[in-house]
């Protein structure tokens, strides 16, 4: 391994004076700076800028966009205060020499020698390059039909002059009306700050509105002004609980009897009358009715049900306290909610059915008639 400053040894005669890469005819970029004080040529990397096709190859050779080469780079001139560059580099594959040049004035790298850029057809109308070949080049017999012919040049000269003056009516079209609209700028800013106050208040309302809605639902997204569209369709929307939803199943679990008397509804959907299916040939009017009677009446029911039932009339029970470890508990106070509680209900149905006498009285009817017999 080699230290510190080794190899750049610098006699005590000469230090401070030169250095040890002037001392030993070194640079500090190394080999490829060694024709840069006689030559000015430097190497370093070059990538292709673009497709080319290779002029020196004995066959059609393309090399490809982004293909690097260790290439010559010199200065060869200058637009206006930009230097041009050239990059002459070597082809692996038959040892001839390509030449690129840089146009600052089109931004734009040329081909100059022993290549030719690939036409892809992307250029469209674009300008073409000097030098690419690219150039449109007319043959000498459009070129002098272009100069004898007087009818051709006068023709552009009046579609110049046209156009011409359409572009001048209309800018000065723009002027007047620019001129007649801020011909007193005072009044123009007056009457634009009177609409501007107008609905500010509004505007700084739904603003807090907005602010208020989206901290309530943690909404990250931007709300937009409500429109009347969007109030028409809110209006057609409604999220109140529909048939059958989880309210009425809940109630209509409660109010349904345990052990139901009549029958069960017909698998097939069809309307029944007193407990028999219509038949097949009834008018559609008819088995409407049908089924509407047949819904009224177990609505009937299980509101009466729930009206006296005193089981459904209970209250919801009140959820107890959860237990604080080391707080004592008053069992007195516990102990009587918790008799009134249940002591309520039993109470009402005492009222309605009050218990039999005897174990003779709860024998059903039923029952009672078998052993009678």
């Amino acid at each position: 391994m080699q230290g510190f400053n080794m190899g750049r040894y610098v006699p005590p005669d000469v230090e401070g004076t030169t250095s040890g890469n002037k001392l030993h005819g070194k640079h500090a970029l190394g080999a490829r700076a060694s024709k840069l004080a006689s030559s000015g040529i430097l190497t370093v990397r070059f990538e292709m800028p673009y497709a080319i096709w290779c002029s020196t190859c004995p066959k059609p050779t393309i090399i490809g966009q982004g293909v690097r080469f260790n290439a010559e780079k010199k200065r060869v001139g200058s637009y206006h205060s930009t230097p041009v560059w050239q990059f002459r580099m070597r082809h692996a594959e038959c040892g001839g020499w390509i030449e690129i040049r840089t146009d600052p004035q089109n931004t734009a790298y040329v081909v100059v020698s022993g290549a030719k850029k690939r036409d892809t057809g992307d250029d469209g109308e674009k300008s073409k390059t000097p030098g690419e070949g690219e150039m449109v080049i007319m043959t000498d017999e459009e070129r002098q039909k272009l100069r004898s012919s007087a009818f051709a040049s006068l023709e552009k000269t009046i579609q110049d002059r046209e156009q011409l003056a359409q572009a001048t009516e209309r800018i000065d079209e723009l002027e007047d009306i620019s001129k007649k609209r801020w011909d007193d700028p005072y009044a123009r800013n007056r009457a634009l700050r009177k609409t501007f106050r107008a609905g500010r208040h509004q505007r700084e309302k739904d603003a807090a509105v907005g602010e208020a809605l989206k901290e309530k639902m943690s909404l990250g997204i931007d709300l937009v002004p409500a429109t009347e569209e969007d109030a028409r369709r809110a209006r057609l929307v409604d999220f109140g609980p529909g048939e059958g939803g989880a309210g009425d199943a809940g109630q209509r679990a409660l109010a349904k009897p345990l052990f139901s008397s009549s029958a069960p509804a017909a698998v097939d959907g069809r309307a029944k009358t007193n407990g028999k299916a219509l038949p097949k040939g009834t008018p559609k009017a008819e088995v409407m009715a049908s089924m509407r009677r047949e819904s009224i009446v177990s609505e009937i029911v299980g509101n009466t049900r729930m009206a006296r039932d005193p089981f459904l009339m209970e209250p919801k029970a009140e959820r107890t306290p959860a237990r604080i470890p080391g707080l004592k508990r008053k069992r007195g106070v516990e102990g009587r909610r918790k008799k009134g509680r249940i002591q309520r209900p039993l109470m009402m149905v005492d009222r309605i059915c009050p218990p039999p006498k005897s174990w003779w009285g709860m024998i059903p009817s039923r029952i009672e008639g078998s052993l009678a017999g």
